[in-house]
């Protein structure tokens, strides 16, 4: 690239010497692709949960990912039952009318990370281009990865017994009878559990369950011998057990381990993750190729991050482990605009202002480039070794967004290079557009807590 601002500094230099600008051309990720080359799982990050162009640029890229080199799937950071609806719809089953109503389902708390006006445009493209493809391609599907469907997952574990055998099914809620008590409430559960206040945990009798359906898949399987056909719907309802016993596990070590539940959230996506490419590639008959849709505090290499040096990991980190350079991971960022984020958990939608990126950051670094958007590949760049690039702060946004305590709350030590192989930037975007109503821009400032929910 040849690029002459009027910039002296030489970290500015560098990363303008490596910076791919997007000029919002249909060639603008070329060298990116190029880049991925043959990767079965490929990443895309953002770096909060309510950016308009982060969506849209993970949909483009994801687009061309399967129409070009053959991606079986996009699995994003969403709960496995209400993924699975949206999945039957991109590939021609279900009743769903449209886009919309297949994301009706999602109804927990962020709504709008999934039921937004991105979303529905790619799922509407998704499920063209399946009707589209030859019969001898299988469509490309739509999965969730994560575990917070604890009590929805149950009901379609039953479901599907209930379908296939009905004994065990009675059997399956005689087991699940034990979460009867909490009302649904997931919290309340895990707290009474995690606190020591019950006489035995659920822990066992879900554990046994998931034992039992596994057994159960593996003989219908083993019956038809060669002529064994791996089906869905047995896949799907071995998923929801597994969800059911990672989900008990994690609302109970909420109340003990802030660490310890958010290595078993991000083990959950990583085991679904293998699970699903284990599943494809028996179907499809060939390796599978995954996108995967989730936070930058869950794509990126935790030991890159201040979260990492705590001990905490990342699927991101379980990706590169398992797939090597098979895995790769793209990270996003932005210096300033507006986002879509509530000020406390259950809170409404609101349209926020995003403060300028701090001095001392990856974002205000970016910014002082002078490049509106572009994408910077960071391997074999020389990044990594620049004394000024190496650690830096690194600005994270999830569902809860307070400017005030904006320091303590949203920014940690980072080492981009070694946590993405390559970060797009776009220095002003705006507010993701929820298909529910969303309240006004404002500028009042919440109270000072710190956030969960990235």
């Amino acid at each position: 690239m040849s690029f002459n601002p009027e910039y002296t500094d030489p970290l500015q230099e560098a990363i303008l010497a490596c910076a791919r600008p997007l000029e919002g051309g249909e060639h603008d990720y070329d060298a990116l692709f190029e880049m991925i080359g043959d990767a079965r799982i490929v990443m895309l990050g953002e770096a909060t949960h309510g950016t308009d162009e982060f969506y849209r640029e993970r949909a483009a890229i994801t687009r061309r990912l399967i129409e070009e080199k053959g991606f079986h799937a996009v699995a994003v950071e969403a709960d496995w039952p209400d993924a699975w609806r949206v999945n039957r719809h991109v590939r021609g089953q279900g009743d769903d009318a449209g886009a919309a109503e297949a994301l009706s389902g999602f109804r927990r708390f962020p709504t709008w990370m999934w039921r937004n006006s991105v979303m529905v445009e790619f799922v509407d493209w998704l499920r063209g281009h399946n009707a589209a493809i030859g019969s001898d391609r299988r469509p490309a599907g739509f999965y969730g990865l994560d575990l917070y469907s604890l009590f929805t997952s149950i009901d379609e574990v039953l479901h599907y017994l209930d379908g296939v055998d009905p004994e065990a099914a009675d059997r399956a809620r005689e087991r699940y009878a034990c979460f009867d008590h909490f009302r649904e409430d997931s919290q309340l559960y895990g707290y009474t559990a995690g606190a020591g206040l019950l006489d035995e945990t659920c822990e066992q009798v879900v554990a046994m369950q998931l034992r039992d359906l596994r057994q159960r898949v593996a003989a219908s399987e083993a019956g038809r011998g060669r002529h064994a056909t791996h089906s869905d719907e047995h896949f799907y309802a071995e998923q929801n057990a597994r969800l059911v016993v990672n989900a008990e596990q994690y609302y109970r070590s909420m109340y003990e381990s802030r660490v310890s539940s958010w290595n078993l959230r991000d083990q959950h996506m990583a085991e679904t993750l293998d699970a699903l490419a284990q599943h494809l590639e028996k179907v499809n008959g060939e390796p599978a190729k995954i996108a995967v849709w989730a936070h930058n505090s869950h794509i990126g290499d935790a030991r890159a991050t201040q979260m990492g040096w705590i001990g905490e990991w990342t699927v991101g980190q379980l990706a590169r482990q398992r797939y090597g350079d098979d895995a790769v991971l793209i990270g996003f960022t932005t210096y300033s605009g507006t986002v879509t984020a509530a000020s406390r958990w259950d809170g409404p939608a609101e349209c926020k202002h995003v403060r300028p990126g701090m001095p001392g950051s990856y974002e205000r670094i970016f910014h002082d480039v002078g490049l509106p958007r572009f994408w910077l590949p960071l391997r074999d760049c020389g990044l990594e070794n620049h004394p000024q690039f190496r650690q830096k702060l690194e600005r994270a946004i999830g569902v809860i967004y307070l400017p005030h305590s904006e320091r303590q709350s949203h920014y940690f030590d980072a080492s981009l290079p070694a946590q993405f192989d390559a970060v797009i930037h776009i220095d002003d975007t705006r507010a993701l557009e929820p298909l529910e109503r969303l309240a006004p821009v404002h500028d009042a400032e919440p109270p000072e807590t710190f956030p969960e929910g990235f």
